[in-house]
């Protein structure tokens, strides 16, 4: 997310933050230089201009001059300023005082609005609550399939209309159904590949039926400039009350998510950071500005952790890391799992404050590289796991034909493993005065 954008703007800023003083021509020239990488990134000029306002007026101020790091004072200047471009503070959703809530989902062909509205579905399943999902797309025969889909995986019910039917009628008797059965009703609305009149009529209809607590947009953030006009279409003929970007993963530059609010006014609440049905994260401001400007989203890392990891399986292994020390091969296997449902490791790192910047070797970042642990791991008897001192030459020989991989790296998986299970004794006698060092030279057997 924002990964060229966020490297860019971390350049800019460098020459401002490594200096112990700062004059009003050095605040100027860096600031120039932000300008340029906004307007890359395909931000909106009339939003850049104005931010750029707001941190010149408070950059400039004599309180940034002369303190101790004014470098680091802009910097956070910056970050207050990229937050409010996105909205002052996390927006949630809306809900009706008695059932059904709707939500409609609206967007053009491609921009991910299908998808987006089965991952709303699994949001609000995970927090508790009774999602039902409408398949209103009657005039792409596919788009009604991929939701119910889509509903199977989740296991969410679907109320899909026929082909070429009424999607007015079809969203009615939905939303019957949804009142009945006390759910939070997801409509999936029509797309295009433009906006034209016959969609907003259609829209209208179904606004007008529905009564929606919510009309979310769904824009692809690979669109840009593009995205905050698609914005603008349907704020004007709907009355938009938020927006999500979908493929935030991709190479999105940015314009589109710092742009949306300052153009419409609508907060974006949502982003799509995945394919996965669980990859949908809160837009929160501040996180957000946050990695951008290379701080981290420890919050954020934290929601994937919960949301990828089995907590009874966590606790497990925790307590056989830290509590019996009886740490095995299978444990690791176990560990290495859940680890790869987070996401790729170079994702993660983007996550923890200061990590950003450190560069594994593209193996290490490799998921084939997991699934080549993985397979030695499985190539092993269940007795070799729990005790890999069992595997002796003509076993490691037998394991590396069995998983097609080379006796030297079976030899370095069983090497790194031992060492990592000296490190969780270490752990485990930690006393409070401080970390046990890292084994010398372990490094990651994946």
């Amino acid at each position: 997310m924002f990964e060229e954008l966020s490297d860019k703007l971390d350049a800019a800023l460098g020459k401002l933050r490594q200096r112990g003083v700062l004059t009003e021509p050095m605040i100027r020239d860096g600031l120039r230089e932000v300008r340029r990488v906004l307007l890359e990134a395909d931000v909106n000029y009339k939003v850049t201009r104005e931010f750029l306002e707001r941190v010149q007026e408070r950059a400039l101020g004599e309180d940034v001059v002369k303190s101790v790091s004014p470098g680091q004072q802009i910097v956070k200047i910056v970050h207050d300023e990229l937050a409010g471009l996105m909205g002052d503070e996390r927006p949630g959703l809306t809900y009706a005082p008695s059932p059904p809530t709707v939500f409609m989902v609206v967007g053009l062909q491609g921009s991910g609005k299908t998808t987006t509205a089965a991952k709303l579905a699994r949001r609000l399943q995970r927090e508790g609550r009774k999602p039902m999902l409408a398949a209103c797309d009657l005039q792409r025969p596919a788009a009604v399939e991929q939701l119910q889909q889509l509903g199977r995986q989740i296991d969410v019910p679907v109320h899909a209309g026929t082909f070429g039917g009424d999607p007015v009628a079809t969203a009615e008797a939905a939303r019957r159904v949804a009142r009945e059965d006390s759910r939070v009703l997801i409509v999936d609305t029509a797309g295009r590949l433009q906006i034209d009149e016959p969609l907003m009529d259609e829209l209208k209809r179904l606004k007008e039926v529905l009564q929606p607590q919510e009309i979310l947009l769904v824009a692809d953030a690979m669109t840009g400039q593009e995205a905050v006009r698609i914005a603008e279409g349907f704020d004007d003929a709907l009355g938009l009350s938020g927006v999500v970007l979908s493929k935030m993963d991709g190479d999105a530059r940015g314009g589109a998510a710092l742009s949306i609010r300052g153009v419409t006014g609508r907060p974006i609440k949502f982003v799509g950071v995945g394919e996965g049905i669980d990859d949908l994260d809160t837009a929160d401001p501040e996180r957000m500005a946050g990695r951008i400007l290379q701080m981290g989203d420890v919050v954020g890392l934290v929601e994937r952790a919960e949301r990828a990891m089995d907590h009874e399986a966590s606790e497990k292994l925790q307590e056989k890391m830290l509590g019996s020390g009886k740490f095995t091969l299978e444990d690791f296997l176990t560990a290495m799992r859940q680890v790869q449902k987070m996401g790729p490791l170079d994702q993660l790192l983007k996550l923890i404050p200061g990590a950003s910047k450190v560069k594994l070797p593209m193996g290490q970042m490799d998921p084939k590289r997991m699934k080549h642990v993985e397979a030695i791991i499985l190539s092993m008897t269940p007795d070799e796991r729990r005790n890999p001192k069992l595997i002796d030459g003509s076993r490691r020989m037998r394991i590396a034909h069995g998983s097609g991989r080379s006796v030297a790296e079976v030899n370095r998986l069983l090497k790194q493993f031992v060492e990592m299970q000296k490190f969780m004794k270490q752990m485990k006698g930690m006393m409070p005065g401080g970390m046990p060092k890292m084994p010398g030279g372990m490094s990651s057997p994946f």
